[in-house]
């Protein structure tokens, strides 16, 4: 429990927490589980919190919304299934612990609950197949009927059934996405059910709507552009567009894009749909028509493609923003865009030639932002305002602007014997200095 706690950022824990206080008062049984599980216990970022339930998934998601004002993204109603989006935008799944039997590949399963040892067993890949309890009487119990701790260790992704990948040919993409993200080797088993599944071409049978989730996994991935290029050499790529390959798969921008993305600063509460950004730059270099022909192929809704095709044009207000004359303090710049989502930012980003845009963004995402949370609410109310009311956002702001305003003047050096000079002397200072020059 200390090992998850210490790998979970403070909002992440909060959740956890949450659900885990949902479940006590439901009744039911709950465990932390899949990819949270192997990446805490590889020591990598947990990027999703995967919660299966030994009873309804679909009542207990219903009772944390509740609570917590989290947002539905999506349900199936077959597999129990719910993904929520938090305030913080910490993002979850609650899944009904269960076992799935297919009759043919690629084809809907049929969906039984089952204990949480059944559904480790019927999962893609062992180090995906840990759990960990977060029951009052068996708090912290690591359940690993397939072992996958030991698959960690050994850095190998092996296959706990023999027909995974016939079953669920989806998981072709996932191997080869786990592969170059860990850098594990796949196990000597599992590559021979690879290869039989490939020369089967059952990547050809993957839905749509199954091969748009793995697209939204890799985008989430910091090496998004290496996964991409890997899946284009293994000529799976084709299946989510014919169209591209070759010049048209965008791997310059892709490697552009994952180099700003990591300017952006995570636990500040910035607003951000990498989804849209992704693949604002995926398509890039794709016509209308095969733009279209992807939107259609992936089976794509509507909430899912207006905010892609409605970032430019926002990035671009941001843009014409941060070139007013106007601006001429740290605060302006950090109002201009503490307003803006952080997609829109980063596009802005990726998108100008212009230098003082990109300063000023950089300076906002590097040095205001974190200037910005020094203000502390206990410093806000230090100054006399109470949480709550109107003058207590007035004050945060003027606090606020007073930090970012004053950092971006250094005094002059202190020169021994002479008197402290205040802000004001110091710019006639400064003043007189020029004149002499």
């Amino acid at each position: 429990m200390y090992l998850l706690e210490s790998h979970l950022s403070a909002e992440q824990n909060r959740v956890v927490a949450e659900v885990q206080a949902a479940a006590g008062a439901a009744n039911v049984n709950l465990f932390l589980t899949g990819g949270a599980m192997r990446d805490m216990l590889g020591g990598y970022k947990i990027k999703d919190l995967d919660f299966t339930v030994e009873g309804n998934a679909l009542k207990l998601a219903k009772a944390v919304v509740s609570k917590t004002g989290a947002r539905v993204y999506a349900v199936d109603e077959q597999r129990r299934l719910v993904e929520l989006v938090f305030g913080s935008g910490v993002t979850a799944e609650i899944s009904m612990s269960r076992e799935e039997r297919y009759t043919r590949s690629g084809g809907r399963p049929q969906v039984t609950p089952a204990h949480i040892q059944e559904d480790l067993q019927r999962r893609d890949f062992s180090v995906n197949a840990i759990a960990l309890s977060l029951n009052r009487a068996s708090r912290g119990l690591l359940v690993d009927p397939t072992n996958g701790l030991a698959d960690l260790t050994a850095k190998q992704l092996r296959a706990p059934q023999s027909t995974a990948l016939f079953d669920d040919p989806s998981r072709l993409l996932r191997l080869v996405r786990f592969r170059v993200r860990l850098g594990f080797q796949v196990d000597e088993r599992t590559q021979r059910q690879y290869e039989s599944a490939r020369a089967a071409e059952l990547e050809k049978s993957i839905p749509g709507r199954e091969l748009f989730e793995e697209l939204r996994q890799i985008a989430a991935e910091p090496n998004a552009g290496d996964i991409l290029h890997e899946l284009e050499r293994e000529g799976i790529l084709a299946i989510v567009s014919p169209a591209m390959a070759g010049p048209k798969l965008n791997l310059a921008s892709l490697a552009k894009l994952e180099k700003i993305r990591r300017l952006l600063p995570e636990g500040d509460g910035i607003k951000f749909d990498g989804l849209a950004l992704f693949l604002y730059v995926l398509t890039e270099k794709l016509s209308g028509r095969e733009t279209a022909e992807l939107i259609k192929r992936l089976e794509m809704r509507k909430s899912e493609i207006d905010p892609w095709q409605r970032l430019e044009g926002k990035a671009k207000k941001v843009e014409q923003a941060l070139k007013s004359p106007r601006l001429r303090q740290p605060y302006q710049i950090y109002q201009v865009l503490s307003q803006a989502r952080g997609d829109e930012i980063l596009l802005a980003l990726y998108r100008t030639q212009n230098r003082m845009v990109q300063d000023r963004i950089k300076n906002y995402l590097q040095k205001y932002l974190a200037a910005a949370q020094e203000v502390t609410d206990a410093g806000v109310q230090a100054a006399g305002a109470k949480p709550g009311t109107p003058k207590y956002a007035k004050v945060r702001e003027e606090l606020i602007a007073a930090r970012l305003n004053g950092r971006a003047r250094k005094p002059p050096p202190a020169v021994e014997g002479a008197p402290p000079v205040n802000g004001l002397e110091h710019r006639i200072q400064l003043s007189r200095a020029r004149m002499q020059r």
